[in-house]
This record gives structure tokens, C-alpha cells and sequence, in this order.
């Protein structure tokens, strides 16, 4: 039986309710627009897994202090900037369940309010004199930007291998998850071993979890975003099951398979992907290197002596690569 996220914050229970209080003060604007949008905003429950990573990772190196508190609500309000902002990229129409911040405020507010919440999170480490979190940040911000960019640029051209695919997700998902971890290790300690140890760690996580997410627009029900089945390939976007898969076959059945996959109209298209997929060993691929993920994550804690904030980082490992939608 999985584990439930319940279970694993029971460490950071208060400190995460502490953490929920602050992010909210954070948002507060003398603009009413800009609050009646933040606070919508605060009515799309996520799960908190960025804020969770800070604080276990800052109990894990010392002592959750102020500092953490206002590291978490920095990657949250990095995060949700560019949750909003890809809404407008991707045009779409909810996010969580509700109607987004574009669909409901049309394109220029969430533009702007994507703006704001990375500025206002940018002052808060000036404020609190949190140098060392801004160049991680700056750095991450960069990178996924990069990424993402990159992505578009081989899904228009449709020739992604596997070393560009690792390049892609550590830039756009496996970069924050590892400046969560990293920036809650530096608010509480100064020891290099530990903060590069915690670093990897989410490095690590970060991959895992997107390889994971990439299996499951192929296997899973829904995916956790809350897009359909095969959302990926409709998207064209070329993840490891399918480079994998297009790699073991005789170049002309790949050359169909991308002619498929270009293909706006041919009616079952998708299905025939997915199949394709699962009869060419495409999922057990990408579920063994999740797997060596998996384990680099683990072997990365292995500085850290046992406590209850390391139990809940390898449960959440587990609670991330684990889930089936």
C-alpha cells in the first residue's frame, strides 16, 4: 500500500501550517486586483511537495529557522509563477480542477501576475539578506527557461535523442526540485558535503519523477498534471518510452511512427503510439532508469545520520516514483 503525503510531512506537520500562513502574508498587495487574483490563487490546493523538500531538508541539516520559512515561500512563489505562466503558454483552460488564471483574467493579468509573484519572491530574499538563495535561484530560473526552450525547439524538428531528453527534464523539472532541497540545507547549515549531498538529491528526485510522469501518459489513467492519457504525444512531445522504442525498431517503421506523430488528422493516431510503445519495451526502459534514479537519490542521504526528516525524504521518493496517476 502507498504511502500517504499525510504520513510523510508528520515531522513538518507545524511548520508546514507556520509556512501556509506565511506564503499567504507574502502575497498581500495594496493593489486589489493583484489580491483578488493571489487569493484565488491560494484556493488551488497543490500539494506543497517544493515547500515540503525545504523544510525536511532544512531540519535534515540543522534546525528549521526563519530562513527556511522564507526559502520555501521563495520556491513557491517561483513555482506558481511559472505554473501560471505556462497556463498562457500552453493556453490552458484550468489548473487543478478550476478554471485558470488566463482562462478567468484573460492572458495579460496572468502574465503579470506570473511577474509579480517571482519579483515579490526575488524581494523577500533581498530583504532577509538571503544572497546565496538568489544565485540558486536566478541560476534555476535560467535553466528552466533553457530547457523549455530547448523542448520547443526539438519538438518542432521531432529529433530528440536520449542525452537532449536528460538535458531537457534536469533543466525544466529536476532544477527546482533540487534548488528546494539545496536552499533548505543552506538555511541551515554551512557544510558543503551536506548541501552538495541534499543538492543531488533532488537533482536525482527531480529526473525520477519526470521519467515517472513521462511512463504514465502512456500507462496511468490521468496523469497527475490532470492531462488525458497520451497528452505528451498530442503535444508532440518525444519523451524516453517513445526515444527508446523509436531507437529499437528498422528506421522505416520509426519514420512511420514520426509520420503518425506529425499527423494532425488520422483518427486512433495516439493509440497507435501508445501501443507501439508498450509492444517495444519503451516503459520497461524508462521504468529501469527511474529505477537508477531512484537509487542515486537514496545513496545521496547517506551522509546524513537517521532521523525522522531523512525517513520522510525517502518515503516522499518513494510516494513521487510510485503513484500510478
Amino acid at each position: 500500500m502507498q504511502i500517504k503525503l499525510s504520513e510523510i510531512i508528520q515531522p513538518i506537520e507545524k511548520e508546514l501550517d507556520l509556512f501556509n500562513d506565511k506564503f499567504k502574508i507574502s502575497l498581500k498587495s495594496k493593489v486589489g486586483l493583484v489580491d483578488l487574483v493571489t487569493k484565488y490563487i491560494l484556493k488551488q490546493k497543490g500539494k506543497k511537495i517544493r515547500p515540503v523538500l525545504v523544510l525536511l531538508s532544512a531540519g535534515l541539516s540543522g534546525e528549521i529557522s526563519d530562513r527556511a520559512y522564507r526559502g520555501a515561500v521563495l520556491v513557491e512563489m517561483l513555482h506558481t509563477a511559472t505554473l501560471v505562466h505556462d497556463d498562457v503558454v500552453d493556453a490552458a483552460e484550468t489548473r487543478r480542477g478550476i478554471p485558470s488564471i488566463n482562462a478567468v483574467w484573460k492572458n495579460k493579468v496572468a502574465v503579470l501576475i506570473g511577474d509579480y509573484l517571482l519579483s515579490r519572491g526575488l524581494m523577500l530574499a533581498v530583504d532577509g539578506n538571503d544572497f546565496d538563495f538568489l544565485r540558486v535561484v536566478t541560476d534555476t530560473v535560467k535553466r528552466m527557461s533553457e530547457g523549455e526552450l530547448l523542448q520547443i525547439s526539438k519538438t518542432r524538428k521531432l529529433d530528440i535523442d536520449e542525452e537532449t531528453y536528460f538535458k531537457i527534464i534536469s533543466d525544466k523539472t529536476a532544477s527546482l526540485i533540487s534548488t528546494c532541497c539545496e536552499i533548505g540545507a543552506r538555511s541551515s547549515t554551512d557544510d558543503v558535503n551536506k548541501i552538495t549531498a541534499l543538492k543531488n538529491f533532488g537533482e536525482s528526485l527531480g529526473i525520477a519523477f519526470q521519467i515517472r510522469d513521462d511512463i504514465l501518459d502512456y500507462t496511468g489513467k490521468s496523469k497527475i498534471i490532470g492531462k488525458p492519457l497520451g497528452g505528451d504525444i498530442k503535444e508532440k512531445k518525444i519523451t524516453l518510452p517513445l526515444i527508446y522504442s523509436l531507437k529499437n525498431v528498422e528506421k522505416k517503421e520509426a519514420n512511420r511512427i514520426i509520420k503518425l506523430i506529425k499527423s494532425e488528422s488520422k483518427k486512433g493516431r495516439i493509440s497507435e503510439v501508445i501501443d507501439f510503445v508498450l509492444n517495444n519495451g519503451g516503459i520497461e526502459y524508462a521504468e529501469s532508469q527511474a529505477v537508477q534514479f531512484i537509487h542515486s537519490a537514496n545513496e545521496s542521504l547517506k551522509v546524513f545520520p537517521d532521523s525522522p526528516y531523512k525517513s520522510s525524504l525517502l518515503e516522499l521518493v518513494d510516494f513521487v516514483v510510485n503513484r500510478k496517476n
